[in-house]
């Protein structure tokens, strides 16, 4: 069984006993999705450790779009709920990539590709995406392999 799915079962165990309601939801909200996963397709099978991330990692930016779309529409209280939901899922995920640490990588994803100009920001991607995988989120990657190509 995933060390991840034993972890979160355990963690909603504790929560519900500290009757922590924020928490209670959304773990038992990532449990379902783990199951769901489970279960589709062709036939069910156990989701390994990197497929458990990569699904928290999804539901970490649903709650994020969702905040800002709430805080958009001028629903505080439902983007503050988003907010705290995605707190709890963050404590499951790697720590993000800082600006800094982002742009070197890109830097050196730049130098080992070769890249010159804007069109070669596929190739450049390519390198980069599997380096933060799960640490930076896609569109910032891109925005700044983008910037970093153009020179600005």
């Amino acid at each position: 069984m995933a060390a991840f799915k034993d972890r979160i079962r355990a963690d909603l165990t504790a929560s519900m006993k500290d009757r922590d309601e924020v928490r209670t939801r959304t773990l038992r909200m990532v449990l379902t999705e783990i199951s769901k996963e489970e279960v589709s397709g062709t036939s069910s099978r156990e989701l390994e450790d990197a497929e458990i991330q990569r699904l928290l990692t999804r539901e970490a930016k649903r709650r994020r779009e969702a905040a800002e779309a709430f805080r958009d529409a001028g629903r505080t209280d439902q983007a503050a709920a988003e907010i705290a939901e995605g707190a709890v899922l963050a404590e499951y995920l790697p720590a993000q990539l800082d600006d800094d640490e982002l742009a070197q990588r890109v830097r050196n994803a730049i130098a080992q590709a070769g890249a010159t100009s804007p069109r070669d920001m596929g190739a450049v991607m390519r390198i980069v995406q599997p380096a933060v995988a799960g640490r930076a989120d896609g569109k910032r990657v891109s925005d700044e392999v983008r910037n970093q190509l153009s020179g600005a």
